[in-house]
């Protein structure tokens, strides 16, 4: 086997995680321990740092020397841009043919990375997303777990919130690198799930809880507003719905979210 086989073959088997940078200091050394305490060791770390206005640069730095680990990298915007412009950043940056979110404030459980290829292969996969179970600020589990469903379509995805970025998978060798770009927009994340599963592809959902969703105490509470606003506005500007539509979906978005945060 030729040198550029063996690198191709390597390049099959790698998961690229993307972690947009912004202001996580405190979180950063905790997030990147979850990641090399992975049970799946074929990774590359990018930490695409977007500017932040505390120690966050410094901190990644200093892990890194610390761990000595060359999967990890360091990728740094010119300026703030915002995490669909980060991950965007880092999509392009990927040398691997999977590739997983996660936000710089959440943790994975050891074996998520294993687990949700397995899954991924099992069912011949582009798109995967597993359950989760909400945190504290120390990151710790509070009992409130996010089951998800066998499969979503666009049309269920539409009035469902269960997609969450720190559970994702994309395989790009069933799914084209472009289209994983993330629209600049608000709820970036949601934005790109819509058009995925527009185009096609079918969400597979892993039903076990693999990651831990930092919640914030009021600071959720204070931007439901603002969350309500930024659905309609992907149902009407970006998605193109109907009236009646957006609201029929919205009516059911709306009254899962309220019961997941339950």
């Amino acid at each position: 086997m030729g040198i550029r086989e063996e690198k191709r073959r390597a390049m099959d088997e790698l998961i690229s995680i993307i972690v947009p940078v912004y202001n996580a200091e405190r979180h950063l050394a905790e997030t990147i321990a979850c990641v090399r305490a992975q049970t799946c060791r074929e990774w590359e770390l990018l930490l695409v740092e977007d500017g932040s206005a505390d120690g966050s640069l410094a901190e990644i730095r200093r892990c890194m020397e610390e761990t000595g680990d060359s999967r990890i990298r360091l990728i740094c915007q010119p300026s703030n841009m915002g995490a669909a412009r980060a991950r965007n950043r880092g999509l392009a940056e990927a040398r691997g043919r999977y590739i997983a979110y996660l936000d710089a404030d959440d943790l994975w459980v050891p074996e998520k990375l294993e687990k949700e290829l397995r899954f991924l292969r099992a069912r011949n996969a582009a798109f995967v997303f597993t359950g989760y179970e909400f945190a504290d600020g120390q990151g710790r589990g509070t009992g409130k777990v996010v089951h998800v469903p066998e499969t979503l379509s666009y049309r269920q995805a539409l009035s469902n919130t269960t997609i969450f970025t720190s559970t994702v998978m994309f395989d790009t060798g069933k799914i084209k690198r472009s289209l994983l770009e993330m629209p600049t927009v608000k709820s970036e994340d949601t934005a790109l799930w819509f058009r995925v599963l527009r185009s096609g592809y079918t969400a597979w959902g892993l039903d076990e809880n693999l990651v831990r969703y930092r919640r914030w105490g009021n600071t959720l509470s204070a931007n439901k507003l603002e969350a309500l606003r930024r659905i309609w506005h992907l149902y009407r500007d970006c998605e193109g719905l109907s009236l009646p539509r957006s609201a029929w979906h919205f009516v059911f978005w709306a009254v899962r979210a309220v019961k997941r945060r339950i």
